[in-house]
């Protein structure tokens, strides 16, 4: 959406659920596999700091901001990351291993590593995040939206960073898109976007256990 902001499309995204919730189910309130889900108020807010420190209280502020500490510690998980990895990708491996999964109510984390959101806009007052959110339901990533990077000498950075990334192994990495960075010189207004994922929200509402249940045509992996 032209000249909105990831707040924007956060407040979008929950009204847009919650109105879904209710004309699909008749309440915003709802029960999935014996749990119940209240999409009738605010949505948590949360950075990926304070969500670890929250559902696994043994880690303070400065054990998240201690590369060696973080990198033993997702060794010790069964989680290793490699060497060439940064402090930001780290921390969200944590946040994976220890909080993800306990995020039952909606949640939205905000505030993601410039690291691993390359087409995120820079926060204005830490240019090491972004202006990025998830949201989390029932421990499952059920939206991704930020304020979309329309600088194009920052995203040629940014996508140099990838494809260094790519090059030492890392398989989600992207890769220099010399195409993209040219129609960006043309010129973006500010402007946000959100992927929401249907099928997981479907699941909610329809109380389904697997997601198969609710595509129309699931692959079926080769016996």
């Amino acid at each position: 959406c032209t000249y909105w902001t990831y707040q924007d499309q956060m407040e979008y995204t929950e009204e847009l659920l919650r109105s879904v919730a209710v004309a699909a189910t008749g309440s915003a309130v709802i029960n999935y596999q014996g749990t119940t889900i209240d999409l009738s108020k605010p949505f948590t807010r949360l950075t990926p700091q304070q969500a670890i420190m929250k559902y696994a209280p043994r880690y303070t502020e400065a054990n998240l901001q201690d590369e060696e500490f973080l990198r033993s510690e997702l060794v010790r998980l069964k989680a290793p990351q490699p060497e060439w990895v940064g402090l930001g990708a780290l921390v969200m491996a944590l946040f994976e291993e220890v909080a993800e999964s306990k995020l039952i109510q909606p949640t939205f984390i905000v505030d993601y590593p410039v690291e691993i959101s390359p087409l995120a806009r820079a926060n204005d007052k830490n240019p090491e995040l972004t202006d990025r959110f998830e949201l989390f339901i029932y421990g499952r990533e059920t939206a991704n939206g930020f304020s979309e990077l329309n600088d194009p000498d920052d995203q040629a950075s940014r996508f140099k960073a990838q494809a260094d990334a790519k090059s030492h192994g890392d398989d989600e990495a992207m890769f220099y898109d010399a195409d993209f960075i040219r129609a960006l010189e043309y010129g973006l207004p500010p402007t946000a976007g959100c992927g929401i994922g249907i099928d997981r929200f479907v699941m909610l509402l329809t109380d389904a256990a697997s997601i198969r249940e609710v595509l129309l045509f699931p692959a079926l992996r080769p016996e």
